[in-house]
């Protein structure tokens, strides 16, 4: 690939032109496809990679600096780290059904609390707003920890610590082992 067009595909990017996801994907589409691909080893998994990677590159083509990466290692890593993520994801999934279906663990008594009646909501709003805001999004609404980072737009790192931090303020008000009870019964 010229430097040239690399140039005026950065250009186009910078600008939030839509040409620039075109010559993307003419250009990259399919070097890239291959790095998500030999990731994941599944063919429809690689596509939905590529197109989250798209739309993640187009959302973050402001964060390009030419003086630190050439244009495709900085579309190459976007892609690798997105195929990664997935395939975590998919492992995390994996493991916790196969827990699921081989544990021998009893449910005691877990069907008769009633998350209404421990008065979450009340709590919750006693914890500072940003360690609130990460556990509604993790525990409420079903996201994951990648999902709230980007729908929040936080750091995945910072979505961790407040995460940790949030429990752990809830752990204050109910107790360690309550805490660990409401959040089996929130989150399921």
């Amino acid at each position: 690939m010229s430097t040239l067009i690399e140039r005026h595909i950065v250009s186009l990017l910078a600008e939030k032109d839509d040409k620039a996801i075109s010559l993307l994907y003419e250009n990259y589409g399919d070097t890239l496809f291959g790095v998500a691909f030999k990731v994941l080893k599944d063919e429809e998994l690689a596509q939905d990679v590529l197109q989250e990677s798209f739309i993640k590159i187009w959302k973050k083509a402001d964060t390009y600096d030419a003086s630190k990466a050439k244009l495709f290692t900085w579309l190459f890593r976007i892609t690798r780290n997105t195929a990664i993520d997935k395939l975590r994801s998919i492992n995390n999934k994996a493991d916790k059904e196969v827990q699921m279906e081989v544990s021998n663990v009893y449910k005691i008594g877990v069907d008769s609390i009633k998350p209404e009646h421990l008065d979450i909501q009340e709590n919750l709003d006693k914890i500072d707003p940003k360690y609130r805001i990460v556990l509604e999004a993790l525990f409420f609404e079903g996201m994951t920890q990648q999902e709230a980072s980007e729908e929040l737009d936080i750091p995945l790192g910072t979505i961790k610590s407040r995460l940790k931090i949030g429990l752990r303020e809830l752990g204050k008000i109910y107790g360690t082992a309550l805490a660990l009870l409401l959040i089996i019964l929130i989150s399921s």
